[in-house]
């Protein structure tokens, strides 16, 4: 069974032979723990990937997304890198003023994917297959406005801000086309709508501007066969229950803040859970017994038949021997025998 069957056969809760797996390997980790890194996809190859972003037209980008200094993305938004390895924040709104609305543009560049490159690229890999851009809504506007001014707009709501919003949004829309008529497994939006401790906007707001959006990019997917993953960090509880009805089919998310096993009592069987482990704590600075006991809490909560990617990053603060373990706990669980009526 290649890894593409394998991880369509988990999103569809068929009884995938094993638990299909990805480590997501942040730059931060090639450049502190090249030979630790080098093991674990010798021995844990992943299951699914993004396509590479195959342009024809050079994006209109400054410096490097990773590296230490100013990074200016393809929209126009100014990051600064204070660290190699990882991005930075916006601090300088490409739209200060709604004055400047006037002379914004969204990046044409990016709808000029190499549809022959990409085809090529999933034909060889053998993987399941990411499209090679994330729809971000939510973030494209507080990178554009700065977080904290986006957050002043979503509840004031300027009569500025839909004309914004719907620019974003008719933009995304035809990214998404773009990409949904390459030969990518699924289509990726990845918006960080938690804290903590819950949403930073009400679930109003996400109802009120970003539902229909991310709605209207399921559909648009749906109707050329493709499924949809999304990832949100922090504790987003509250509209679990809306991702699932919008027909999100895998959600990468912090488990652990919401409580794996009130995830597996309303969502397990319903939306496959795209990770992960916990990366504040555990992967930081927990011991391999306490590894394996989040891995287990997972598989006995989360899995139905499917429904469970083995997932974890190796980031910023991450142990290498823990990440590994993952892994490792991952496997042994897969190959254990069961017994009926007992939680692996």
């Amino acid at each position: 069974m290649t890894s593409r069957e394998l991880v369509r056969r988990t999103l569809r809760f068929e009884k995938p032979p094993r638990v299909p797996r990805q480590a997501w390997v942040l730059p931060w980790a090639e450049q502190r723990y090249p030979e630790p890194v080098a093991r674990l996809r010798a021995r844990f190859p992943d299951d699914l990937m993004a396509a590479p972003q195959l342009y024809r037209a050079p994006l209109p980008v400054v410096g490097s997304r990773y590296e230490k200094g100013l990074y200016i993305d393809e929209w126009g938004c100014r990051f600064d890198n204070i660290h190699g390895g990882v991005i930075g924040i916006v601090h300088e709104p490409l739209i200060a003023g709604w004055d400047d609305l006037q002379r914004f543009r969204t990046p044409e560049e990016v709808l000029t994917v190499d549809t022959d490159a990409v085809r090529a690229f999933c034909r060889d890999s053998g993987r399941f297959t990411l499209a090679g851009t994330l729809v971000r809504p939510f973030e494209r506007l507080c990178f554009i406005r700065t977080m904290e001014q986006a957050m002043v707009d979503l509840a004031e709501e300027p009569p500025e801000l839909f004309g914004l919003l719907r620019r974003m949004h008719e933009h995304y829309v035809r990214e998404v086309e773009v990409w949904a008529k390459t030969d990518v497994d699924a289509i990726m939006i990845m918006d960080d709508w938690g804290t903590q401790r819950g949403m930073m906007v009400s679930p109003r707001v996400f109802r009120r501007h970003f539902r229909p959006m991310y709605e209207e990019y399921v559909a648009i997917a749906r109707r050329y066969g493709k499924f949809v993953f999304m990832h949100s960090d922090g504790n987003i509880l509250e509209i679990i229950e809306d991702l699932v009805e919008i027909g999100i089919d895998a959600l990468n998310s912090q488990v652990a803040c919401m409580g794996i096993a009130e995830l597996g009592r309303r969502f397990a069987g319903r939306i496959t859970f795209w990770g992960e482990i916990d990366r504040q704590i555990l992967l930081a600075h927990g011991t391999l017994a306490e590894i394996d006991a989040e891995v287990r809490d997972v598989r006995a909560h989360l899995y139905a038949d499917g429904g469970v990617i083995a997932q974890c990053e190796f980031g910023p603060g991450a142990i290498p021997e823990n990440v590994l373990r993952v892994f490792e706990t991952w496997q042994s669980l897969d190959t254990a025998p069961e017994t009926p009526g007992v939680a692996i």
